[in-house]
């Protein structure tokens, strides 16, 4: 029987259970992929199960897999900031949730720690665009504001990484990110020493400049939405881009629609960070949509509800 941690493959994922194992160890299999493939819950084998915990992925979009393991004797550990659907009552879950906008996965596993891995949450919270809430955190690590800035940094990057409909668009296979964190209890060790960051950092400068060269396809005082071509780059800027643009605009809401090679588009979108609510939503209103208040998405949207998409965007914004 074996032990399986299942993640997202995001900086919020990958510091929540870098903190989680950097303080309780164990030797488990892992279970992870790009940020948008959420409904990782299934690839782990009900029959060989012994425990499974689960970080940064919704209940939601997981919920007949739970169920399953429940139902098979799996003990599951379960840490989230989406909506999670209807939670099961069961003796085997530990369920530890919160959809307030301004919490992450990071920071429930920091709460659930006391604190003691904080740095990496501090890591996680502004990878996932919660800046606010990760100044906050980093305040009781008596940093200076250019060692904040580093982990702000590295919290983009790590997120960066994540973006992409398949692990051939990213840099790193999140399980091989993921590795290469494990031997760094402090952040500061990763940054100064491990070539990943450098590579990462360098791909993000180039990938972000071609997204800000492009025009909005549509802007008023409350909505901008831009579209990204079918390309690796736009793929893997995506999601850091809407961050860039909701931390600049406080009072807009933005959608990134990337084009698909195969038609559609893949959509990131972000509620005001003046009042991040109505994300998840709008994306849940399409089918393939999800996440959380603040930031959502969407992993197909067709060409042929374009139209309806930014009719609702506007719409969920005013």
């Amino acid at each position: 029987m074996s032990r399986y941690d299942v993640f997202n493959g995001d900086a919020d994922g990958l510091c929540a259970l870098h903190q989680l194992r950097l303080i309780e160890p164990l030797d488990t299999r892992l279970v992870t992929g790009p940020k948008r493939e959420i409904d990782l819950l299934a690839r782990v084998p009900v029959d060989e199960a012994e425990s499974v915990t689960v970080l940064d992925l919704s209940m939601e979009k997981n919920g007949a897999a739970l169920r399953a393991l429940l139902e098979a004797g799996v003990r599951v550990t379960y840490f989230d900031h989406h909506f999670p659907g209807e939670i099961p009552a069961h003796p085997g879950l530990s369920a530890h949730l919160d959809t307030r906008p301004e919490v992450c996965t990071s920071l429930l596993v920091d709460a659930y720690l006391d604190g003691r891995a904080r740095a990496w949450a501090v890591v996680g919270a502004f990878g996932d665009n919660l800046n606010r809430s990760a100044r906050r955190a980093a305040e009781s690590l008596g940093l200076d504001a250019l060692e904040v800035e580093r982990l702000r940094e590295l919290g983009i990057c790590l997120n960066y990484n994540g973006y992409g409909p398949s692990i051939e668009d990213l840099h790193f296979a999140p399980d091989a990110l993921y590795r290469r964190l494990q031997p760094y209890a402090d952040p500061f060790d990763f940054i100064r020493e491990e070539a990943a960051f450098a590579h990462l950092r360098d791909g993000y400068a180039d990938d972000m400049a071609c997204a800000r060269a492009l025009k909005s396809e549509y802007e008023d005082d409350r909505h901008r939405l831009v579209i990204l071509p079918a390309e690796p780059w736009a793929r893997r800027a995506s999601g850091v881009y809407a961050n860039e643009l909701a931390q600049a605009a406080p009072e807009q809401a933005h959608a990134i629609l990337t084009r698909l090679s195969t038609g559609g588009f893949l959509v990131s979108v972000r509620a005001p960070v003046a009042r991040p609510q109505g994300a998840d939503q709008l994306c849940r209103r399409f089918p393939t949509g999800g996440g959380r208040t603040g930031a959502a998405g969407i992993n197909h949207l067709p060409e042929a509800d374009y139209d309806a998409f930014v009719e609702a965007f506007r719409a969920a914004f005013v």
